[in-house]
C-alpha cells in the first residue's frame, strides 16, 4: 500500500477540538469541507482551490475567509506570482473533532451524514458502495478506546498518495454514536425458573 508520509507539505497539529458553533458551521458546509479535504494533499492558493472545485475565485476566497476566521485554516507560506505575493493556505490540524457543542446552536448547515448521503448518490445508483452498521453494548471507556483505533485508521487513509495517475477518489465515512437499538433478552439456562416461577 503506497503512502506519502510527507502529506501535506506543511506543519499542522494532529488534532484540533472544535467547540465553537461558528467552527462547526464552517467545517460542515459541503464546499468548505471539500476545501479542507483538498488541503490535506498540500498547501494551495485560492486560485488552485477554485480550479479544483470548479468555482469562481471570488466565491472560494469567501469560503477560505470563513474557514480562516473560524480558526481552522491559515496561511502556511507565500510565494511570488507575476510580481505579486500569493498566499498558500493550509489546515490548522489534520483532524477536526467536535467537542462539547450544541449543534443546533450552529445554525442551519448540513450534517456529516447529509453531506455523505448526497455525495454517495451516484455510487449508490451504480451499486458501488461499501458500507455496514454494527452494534455493540459497551461502556463509554471501551467506546473511546475503539474510536481512537478507528481514528488511527482514518489518519492512515488520509495519508494515502493522492498523486498516483489513473486512480479515483474514494470517500471513507466513520461514525460512532449511542443508540436505542434493541437487543435480545438474556438466554435462560434450560433448567432455570422463569421470571414468575418460584426458584
Amino acid at each position: 500500500m503506497s503512502t506519502s508520509r510527507s502529506r501535506p507539505d506543511y506543519d499542522l497539529e494532529p488534532k484540533q477540538i472544535v467547540t465553537d458553533p461558528v467552527q462547526v458551521r464552517a467545517i460542515f458546509h459541503p464546499l468548505r469541507g471539500t476545501l479542507l479535504e483538498l488541503l490535506l494533499e498540500r498547501a494551495a492558493s485560492v486560485q488552485e482551490l477554485a480550479a479544483a472545485v470548479g468555482r469562481p475565485k471570488a466565491s472560494v476566497a469567501y469560503h477560505v475567509k470563513v474557514l480562516s476566521e473560524a480558526g481552522v485554516l491559515k496561511v502556511v507560506r507565500t510565494r511570488m506570482v507575476r510580481g505579486r505575493e500569493e498566499s498558500l493556505w493550509g489546515r490548522t490540524a489534520r483532524l477536526f473533532a467536535v467537542g462539547d457543542v450544541r449543534l443546533e446552536d450552529a445554525g442551519p448547515s448540513p450534517t456529516l451524514f447529509e453531506t455523505a448521503a448526497r455525495e454517495a448518490v451516484p455510487a449508490l445508483r451504480d451499486d458501488d458502495v461499501r458500507g455496514l452498521i454494527r452494534y455493540a453494548w459497551i461502556d463509554e471507556s471501551v467506546a473511546e478506546s475503539f474510536w481512537d483505533r478507528v481514528m488511527d485508521l482514518v489518519r492512515e487513509y488520509s495519508e494515502l498518495d493522492a498523486t498516483v495517475p489513473g486512480t479515483r477518489a474514494f470517500a471513507l465515512m466513520t461514525a460512532m454514536y449511542p443508540t436505542e437499538h434493541p437487543r435480545l433478552p438474556r438466554r435462560r439456562e434450560p433448567d432455570a425458573p422463569g421470571p414468575d416461577e418460584p426458584a
